[in-house]
């Protein structure tokens, strides 16, 4: 028998919903709730290497997600001179297993709406434009209060609301995210032929630029450069910004840029981040996914180790009979470490884009790679 009985999953993005999924196939009732109204249409695009693919697959939505996005071996180096030279092609560590593709690349929201419309599938109870106010527990569970004023009471609460969850501050945990002085701009677009993998050009005005395929006809591709705030720009503005970044990057880079016309499509953020000290939980609210650690995306493992953390922390409320020290240590024995290990490895890679310091960037990322391989 479970260690609980209903729960309440605050946040609708990966970490959130692949928690609700896992929990009320097996029999937990759950709601999610999400402050957004369609999370569903928030985003450009995802990176998804094989460890976060392994996860999927467990969540029952690998086939369509390999159907929906674009897989890929390999990941190439180029530099940032007037021909985009190649310099390497690296085969990348299939850390899902060898039955699993390295990587792959897709819409961020239709990864979205693959993973709620499961989550309806197995029985969770989903609501949008719904946030908790409050939140009061006992030795026995949790009440909640909602933004529309209502109450209810779970035997757990999982704050998987993001990098600035409420539900942190709610149990009185005092944490901002530190800034790296870097930001980075994403835009959606076609894919040229000549994109089959992601390509990573190192140098030049931008500490990094690159471009992932996101399905046969689409790709996102990005630039880095010093965090600012470009909250006054238009979106014209912000898409002739990225346009004129990417202006010194070729290659494949030239079909790319002339076809983003769409100034719909285009994002920004300053990157940040955080790790939340053990434990994770405050009595009966646990948090995970970006809620409890977050980094800047350079080796493309915040979606990872966020269904990392939801695949662990089910397996042991499902496994255990009790919601108990011995269920929050084993808990924290197999996700703080490993995540701790991926957020300090992505500092560190962003770290050496910042001061332009000559790093083992490829001897890095295959690190992490072999860390993952093996299941959290």
């Amino acid at each position: 028998m479970p260690a609980v009985n209903n729960v309440l999953v605050i946040g609708g993005g990966l970490a959130g919903t692949a928690t609700a999924i896992q929990l009320a196939r097996h029999g937990v009732a759950v709601d999610l709730i999400e402050a957004k109204p369609d999370i569903a249409a928030i985003g450009s695009g995802i990176t998804l290497q094989g460890n976060a693919l392994r996860e999927l697959r467990r969540l029952g939505v690998w086939e369509r997600v390999s159907r929906a996005g674009y897989a890929y071996d390999s990941l190439g180096l180029r530099a940032p001179d007037r021909d985009g030279t190649l310099l390497v092609e690296l085969p990348d560590v299939r850390s899902g297993g060898p039955d699993l593709p390295a990587t792959v690349g897709m819409p961020r929201p239709l990864l979205a709406r693959i993973l709620l419309d499961q989550a309806a599938a197995t029985g969770v109870k989903t609501r949008f434009g719904l946030m908790a106010t409050n939140l009061e527990q006992d030795g026995t569970g949790v009440d909640v209060t909602l933004s529309d004023g209502s109450r209810s009471r779970y035997d757990l609460v999982v704050g998987a609301d993001g990098i600035r969850s409420a539900t942190r501050r709610m149990v009185g945990i005092e944490l901002e995210p530190k800034p790296t002085g870097m930001g980075i701009w994403r835009v959606f677009g076609p894919r040229p032929a000549s994109v089959t993998r992601t390509d990573l050009y190192y140098g030049g005005p931008c500490y990094l630029a690159g471009y992932t395929p996101t399905g046969e006809d689409s790709l996102y591709a990005y630039v880095v450069e010093d965090a600012g705030d470009h909250s006054g720009l238009t979106p014209a503005q912000r898409l002739e910004r990225v346009r004129e970044l990417a202006s010194a990057y070729h290659g494949p880079w030239d079909e790319i840029r002339s076809a983003l016309t769409d100034p719909s499509r285009v994002n920004h953020t300053n990157f940040e981040t955080h790790l939340l000290p053990a434990p994770w939980h405050r009595g009966r609210v646990v948090l995970i996914g970006d809620a409890a650690h977050s980094c800047p995306p350079t080796l493309a493992q915040g979606g990872a180790q966020a269904l990392e953390d939801a695949t662990v922390l089910t397996e042991l409320l499902i496994d255990g009979d009790a919601l108990d020290d011995t269920l929050w240590d084993a808990f924290t024995a197999r996700r703080h470490g490993r995540a701790a290990e991926v957020v300090a490895a992505s500092n560190q890679l962003a770290q050496w884009l910042f001061d332009r310091e000559q790093g083992d960037a490829p001897g890095l990322i295959r690190r992490i790679a072999g860390l993952v391989s093996t299941p959290a």
